[in-house]
């Protein structure tokens, strides 16, 4: 059985964080392990309190999972605190990890902030380079370019930008664009569309992390990037699809829809 870990944060109404990856690595028939970075207390209208995990009680729990049952990939998600970020950055270095899936959660989808600047700094100069592959939003590859993505165009001189700055491959993630559910991954000095049918369903709730996740459980499958990140959005297009409609705000998605 191959094992996934997720490092992120916890979401109470399990809609999305560590909570969403867990059962997309379980929807895989893949074993999940998690390093929680923090507790939130939130549902489907909001986050109403955040309480981080301590950057040492976030190593001792690295070093608990990676000197036991290693795992065959890495899902990294929501890291708001620059000493934890440095502290999973170090920890996947000591373990030599592979198959590095980086969510960088910086920008909601609303487009507030998430997370302080020197935190943000930090994730983008010792997390970032250790990325098999990283998958921002639109907001988030704004963050990361420098430049405004209002079409595909821009999409494509947004992850040549980011591509100057990172080694691994970038995947830009289309989901805010008006069109398609349309993602760009660009690597090695190419770049390659994926195109989904657009659900039209307003519960969205943890589809940036179910991404993620479901393209580190094809990558822990001995899957290529690109045919995990084809798996991956048919797995999350099936999710939307399901039409779950729990709670009163953006609700979450159906990961067990098979």
């Amino acid at each position: 059985m191959k094992k996934v870990l997720t490092i992120a944060g916890s979401d109470s109404s399990g809609g999305a964080g560590i909570q969403a990856d867990i059962k997309t690595i379980t929807a895989h028939k893949m074993y999940a392990e998690s390093v929680i970075t923090a507790l939130t207390a939130q549902n489907t209208t909001g986050v109403f309190d955040i309480m981080e995990a301590t950057p040492e009680f976030v190593a001792a729990q690295l070093d608990a999972v990676f000197s036991d049952i290693f795992p065959d990939a890495v899902k990294i998600g929501m890291v708001s605190n620059s000493e934890i970020i440095k502290v999973i950055a170090q920890k996947l270095n000591e373990y030599n990890a592979k198959n590095i899936v980086v969510d960088p959660v910086m920008v909601s989808t609303s487009g507030c902030r998430l997370i302080s600047e020197e935190a943000q700094n930090t994730l983008l100069e010792v997390l970032l380079p250790l990325g098999t592959v990283i998958t921002p939003n639109i907001p988030e590859a704004e963050v990361l370019s420098e430049i405004s993505i209002k079409n595909e165009d821009d999409m494509i001189r947004a992850a040549e930008i980011i591509a100057k700055k990172y080694s691994g491959a970038i995947l830009v993630k289309g989901g805010h664009l008006i069109n398609d559910a349309v993602d760009l991954l660009y690597k090695d000095g190419s770049y390659k569309w994926f195109r989904a049918k657009k659900i039209n369903n307003p519960n969205t709730h943890g589809t940036g992390c179910t991404l993620s996740s479901a393209i580190a459980c094809n990558l822990a499958a001995g899957k290529s990037l690109d045919e995990s990140i084809a798996c991956a959005k048919e797995y999350l297009t099936g999710a939307l699809a399901a039409m779950l409609n729990l709670g009163k705000g953006a609700g979450p998605l159906n990961h067990m829809f098979k």
